[in-house]
């Protein structure tokens, strides 16, 4: 069992939000989710309790780092995307370049998911993030139909949108075969085919993919 305490006190060189989580996903692994306080984590990674609420407004937050910098860029991706690209070719694109997970990742990714399915503090804080990944998709599709985010089709978009990544994650965390984006690629072409032929689909995918390196399509 790992030891949850660094020498030293203060803010060590180095401390930062990526080194929080880092630590707070190995005392939660080993310790419990509920067993593990602000002051422990702070503690182990040998800065004040003052500091770790410079960085997240709580303990479960600190799992969600990686996460909702992603949503940042996604929203500058998306803004960013030129607008003569059909709206679910430019999702598809933003998804895409904000995702930088590998299969080396996935162990800890594995621990993070196992997590939020069995602690049920941490499952009712995902949804927030969700929400705002979501919003984010909801709110660009609007912008680009010129309607509201409330509309049907621009939350049809943002919902459908979440619902084949998170299909898409769940299925790469099971087989960690390749970089996250190869699932995310196939699935959101899938979704804008409207899920007709998916061998044809699939066809395609590969024509695109041929030649781009660690499993990620071309775009």
């Amino acid at each position: 069992m790992a030891t949850d305490r660094i020498a030293g006190r203060g803010r060590p060189r180095g401390t930062s939000a990526r080194a929080l989580e880092v630590i707070a996903l190995r005392l939660f692994a080993d310790h419990g989710f509920e067993e593990i306080t602000v002051e422990r984590i702070a503690t182990a990674a040998g800065v004040s309790r003052r500091t770790f609420f410079r960085y997240f407004d709580s303990k479960s937050d600190v799992l969600w780092h990686n996460f909702d910098n992603e949503v940042r860029d996604l929203r500058a991706a998306l803004a960013a995307s030129s607008p003569d690209e059909p709206p679910l070719e430019a999702i598809r694109a933003a998804v895409l370049a904000v995702n930088r997970y590998t299969a080396a990742d996935v162990p800890e990714l594995r621990t993070r998911m196992g997590l939020l399915a069995t602690t049920p503090a941490l499952a009712a804080s995902a949804l927030a993030h969700y929400d705002s990944w979501e919003l984010a998709v909801i709110e660009f599709a609007a912008s680009r139909l010129g309607q509201q985010p409330y509309d049907l089709v621009p939350t049809a978009i943002g919902r459908a949108t979440l619902a084949v990544c998170r299909a898409a994650y769940e299925l790469w965390l099971r087989r960690a075969d390749a970089d996250l984006t190869a699932y995310l690629d196939r699935a959101l072409r899938l979704m804008a085919a409207g899920f007709h032929d998916p061998d044809r689909a699939d066809a395609v995918i590969a024509r695109t993919s041929r030649g781009a390196p660690n499993g990620h399509a071309r775009r």
